[in-house]
């Protein structure tokens, strides 16, 4: 059985507009490019039609796994919970004690995780070690650079 993908429903709106654009732009574009291709002639030394053809495969995989992952999805509402605790979609500010710095990260799944714009992965190592933990707890995680210990300061569910 498949595992269920877990999706904030800014991620989930992203990946079906990401899906449909494939599908009624990206997909008819190809299938041109691959036609128009064809009709220059002789396909074994004909460098548009391999690229138009790896191209499309390239789509086609893209596709199937947007329909999986968007068939397998259930969207995490925070709406009705107490942002009592880190869970997933909750955005939490971190005092990081050995660099003295707070840092913020909203909890995502690996789709849409992206460090630098403060979106964790909930499958990272500190995204995990996070998730469950509760306002003011301290959390110490063990990284590539060592061990890292935060203290939990603010979490917010938007």
């Amino acid at each position: 059985m498949s595992q269920s993908v877990p999706l904030t429903k800014e991620s989930y709106e992203f990946l079906q507009e990401d899906l449909k654009r494939l599908i009624k732009e990206e997909r008819p574009k190809v299938i041109q490019d691959i036609a128009e291709a064809r009709s220059h002639g002789d396909l074994s030394e004909n460098a548009e039609y391999d690229a138009a053809k790896h191209r499309q495969g390239f789509i086609e995989g893209r596709i199937q796994e947007l329909s999986d992952k968007l068939a397998r999805a259930y969207v995490v509402d925070l709406s009705n919970l107490k942002p009592d605790k880190v869970v997933f979609g909750a955005t939490v500010t971190v005092y990081d004690t050995a660099t003295e710095e707070e840092v913020t990260y909203k909890i995502v799944g690996e789709d849409e995780a992206d460090i630098k714009i403060g979106k964790m992965s909930c499958t990272s190592p500190v995204g995990k070690a996070l998730i469950g933990h509760k306002l003011d707890d301290t959390v110490k995680v063990s990284v590539p650079s060592g061990m890292k210990e935060y203290e939990i300061i603010d979490i917010k569910y938007e």
